[in-house]
């Protein structure tokens, strides 16, 4: 038997004394396919309707994007394609195809679904983002965001009020069809952009850290900007609109302090309930979604709320990371679609009248599509980004998506647009998607998703500016060694250190990576972190420092085949000027080798080939310094040497020393390795940036007793050699630069014989296994920088 979900006022009576009211049974569920008579019928009943349109449309859609992905085209491409394939433009011709599968009196439920499911989307692109990346964007991003908002909006309202709206032969229906296909088509939609990143899998890039930085300061000017325009617009013809203008720009942004100040310290709370490597409890989960309704009825609307209330809950694990996974699933893969196709089922591209205005709404997409490119790419290369880059960022920033949909749908609605407007937009947002995706993944290298072209090295920062290293551990013998070298860099007030320390986990027992961050304050499952010991090292060192160092912690728990990427998108995201990775190798008292790792020397490979800053694997030997201390013989100065040939390697090595003599503990000796003959082949630059290093050395060394300057001069490479297996007895620690020249004199031959290729000919001969004294080695490469 049918259920009532429903009712309809009428006039009459009814059995029983109720007068002037009478309930209308809707069907809701069906008593079965073999109970009815007529098998017809069966769709009669809305949810098998509504269960049948469900799964047309997600095996049309999935059936379509099996074929489309092998051409680079994301899923949103299938969803607005299935819907036109659907829709009267192909199988709605059919006879009877939209009365008995998309009748009009069934489309509520749809709508419904569709709209719950984009507030949603809406919400969760808010947690996957970081709001604090506008305060790090800098100059650029902020440079590239103002233009790409002022110029296509001026020059779009510079359109519409020289031309559209003086047009005599343009109806006045049409002018608030043009006025929104302006706004609409200059909009620049965060979500879209970061849906687009994460489906070309760019989102940790400097291009996509840009792009989404960029897009995010777009969208908020662009929102405000408008919102602003709105209400000044109505308050300027009465005064008593003026006052109602005023009280609801007062009330947005009340409404949007509550949800900021109230959530995240919720959120914060929630975090610190949790214990350490857990998923949140689903307590919690469940009154955040409740949370998301009631946002998106308190009068921020259902594209601004959501937003509003994801940005403020943290990223990443553990609370953002459990929403996502928790809610992520039926959010994108089966309510947040349902918008996208059932936009594409109400276009229809065959029944076309006024095709002289439909022209004109194709000549304003692409003359806002040109303008909005050319206000990204043009002052993306003035501010020095790549022209490649440039022209993928200029992509990225003018594509289209579920939220110009979602405009256009509203717009629909209120009849702003008719259905032919409404048509040609979708048709726009599909081609201008499948353009955008397709030119930027034949444009951006995958391979250098890290490799930055903004300076992140030691040389080119200030001496007194504040240095950022992350360090990366597997053991606990790896934050001994580099506890050492922190304290030999001398953090002070004036040229203050901050370190991030990764623990990394080989991954085990769990389905996907955790990445922990411990400034959070999380609870520990067994109440003895993993990480517990290096914490303890890295906060002595803290407390050791007074003020002038800072440590930051982090574990990553990966496969050990990814772990190059949380290394690098972790410093990426720190900022970070150098990446120090601990050697393969482990030595014990002995000088014998108890570890020879290969998962981790595919790592450092990994890691030098697409960090985003500079690298140094550190060779640590200080176990075989225990057995001297016991012996007696430590001095109490600590000495270190550079082992300088010229190079922008050697260079960064000399450049993180020249921090180091601050403390009067420490005796820095720079050895230059020359040429017996002179060398005409020589980078002229090069030699010119060594010189000027050098003579900064030089100059502190006539002002410091600690600094020490000297020349070896050698034929070939064995004097080389020579010359530095004696610095191995002398000094306990020694930097070297990874590359040099093939046809360097000073290293010939060398480069036929290196065992560890990611140490370059110097730091192989002091990586040896036959080497007995207490020396450490730090192998410096600077970072790698974009120019093309």
């Amino acid at each position: 038997m049918a259920a009532t979900v429903g009712k309809s006022i009428m006039k009459g009576e009814l059995p029983g004394g109720v007068d002037d009211k009478c309930y209308a049974e809707i069907p809701l569920h069906s008593p079965g396919i073999w109970a009815l008579r007529d098998y017809s019928l069966f769709l009669d009943f809305n949810l098998p309707l509504i269960l049948l349109q469900l799964a047309i449309i997600f095996l049309l859609t999935q059936a379509l994007h099996l074929v489309l992905k092998r051409i680079r085209l994301p899923r949103f491409i299938s969803e607005i394609l299935a819907g036109i394939i659907l829709g009267p433009t192909m199988l709605g011709k059919i006879p009877n195809f939209t009365e008995n599968l998309f009748p009009q009196q069934g489309e509520i439920f749809l709508d419904i679904l569709s709209k719950l499911g984009y507030i949603f989307f809406i919400f969760l692109s808010g947690v996957k983002m970081d709001p604090k990346l506008v305060l790090r964007c800098g100059s650029k991003a902020w440079a590239i965001g103002l233009l790409a908002v002022v110029i296509p909006m001026s020059s779009a309202a510079s359109l519409y009020f020289g031309f559209f709206s003086k047009d005599e032969n343009l109806h006045r229906y049409r002018q608030s069809a043009t006025q929104s296909i302006f706004m609409t088509q200059g909009l620049i939609a965060f979500p879209v952009i970061a849906s687009l990143l994460v489906d070309l899998k760019i989102m940790n890039s400097e291009l996509g850290r840009l792009a989404l930085a960029t897009a995010l300061i777009s969208d908020l000017c662009s929102n405000v900007g408008l919102s602003i325009f709105s209400i000044i617009r109505i308050g300027f013809y009465t005064a008593i609109t003026t006052i109602i203008s005023i009280q609801s720009f007062v009330f947005l942004i009340v409404i949007v302090l509550i949800i900021v100040f109230t959530m995240r310290p919720l959120s914060l709370w929630i975090i610190k309930k949790t214990p350490e490597g857990r998923p949140v409890d689903s307590v919690y989960i469940i009154w955040i979604a409740i949370a998301v309704i009631v946002v998106d009825n308190v009068g921020l609307g259902f594209q601004y709320g959501p937003l509003v209330l994801g940005l403020t809950i943290p990223d990443g694990p553990p609370l953002g990371s459990t929403l996502v996974d928790k809610l992520e699933t039926l959010v994108s893969g089966l309510l947040a679609p349902l918008l996208v196709t059932y936009c594409g089922i109400k276009v229809n591209m065959i029944d076309l009248y006024d095709l002289m205005f439909l022209n004109w709404v194709w000549v304003m997409v692409f003359f806002c599509l040109t303008i909005k490119y050319a206000s990204v790419f043009l002052p993306a290369l003035a501010c020095k980004v790549p022209p490649k880059d440039a022209a993928a960022l200029s992509f990225i920033m003018s594509t289209q998506g579920v939220i110009q949909m979602s405009f256009h749908f509203t717009n629909k609605f209120t009849q702003t647009y008719d259905r032919e407007t409404f048509s040609m937009l979708i048709a726009s947002v599909f081609l201008i998607a499948s353009l955008s995706h397709l030119c930027v993944g034949s444009l951006y290298d995958q391979t250098r998703i890290y490799a930055g072209y903004q300076k992140r090295d030691i040389q080119h920062a200030s001496r007194n500016s504040e240095l950022r290293l992350l360090s990366c551990a597997h053991r606990f013998d790896d934050v001994v060694a580099v506890r050492k070298l922190l304290d030999v860099s001398f953090p002070c007030k004036e040229s203050p250190l901050s370190v991030y320390v990764l623990h990394l986990v080989e991954l085990a027992g769990r389905a996907s990576p955790v990445l922990i961050d411990h400034q959070f304050g999380q609870k520990n499952i067994s109440g003895i972190s993993r990480s517990q010991k290096i914490v303890e090292v890295l906060l002595s060192f803290e407390n050791q420092c007074l003020g002038s160092a800072s440590t930051h912690f982090f574990t990553s728990m990966s496969l050990p085949r990814f772990m190059h990427h949380d290394v690098c998108s972790l410093a990426l995201d720190k900022l970070a000027s150098m990446i120090i990775l601990p050697f393969h190798r482990k030595w014990n008292h002995q000088g014998k080798i108890i570890l020879d790792s290969s998962k981790l020397r595919t790592m450092n490979n990994n890691v030098l080939e697409m960090a985003p800053c500079s690298v140094g694997i550190l060779i640590d030997r200080q176990k075989i310094r225990r057995l001297e201390n016991e012996s007696g013989h430590e001095s109490s100065v600590y000495k270190v040497a550079v082992v300088f040939m010229g190079g922008s390697d050697d260079r960064e090595a000399l450049a993180y020393a020249r921090r180091m003599p601050r403390s009067p503990e420490l005796q820095l000796t720079v050895v230059r390795f020359v040429s017996w003959d002179v060398d005409v082949r020589e980078n002229q630059w090069d030699a010119v940036l060594d010189a000027e290093m050098l003579k900064e050395i030089r100059l502190l060394g006539q002002h410091q007793d600690n600094i020490l300057y000297r020349e070896e001069r050698v034929k070939d490479g064995a004097q080389t050699t020579f010359i530095i297996h004696a610095m191995e007895e002398a000094f306990d620690l020694i930097l070297v630069g990874r590359r040099h020249r093939k046809d360097l004199q000073q290293l010939l031959g060398l480069n036929e014989w290196n065992d560890f290729p990611e140490l370059g000919p110097v730091g192989d001969i002091l990586a040896a296994a036959d080497i007995n004294s207490p020396v450490s080695v730090l192998v410096v490469q600077q970072q790698i920088v974009k120019n093309k």
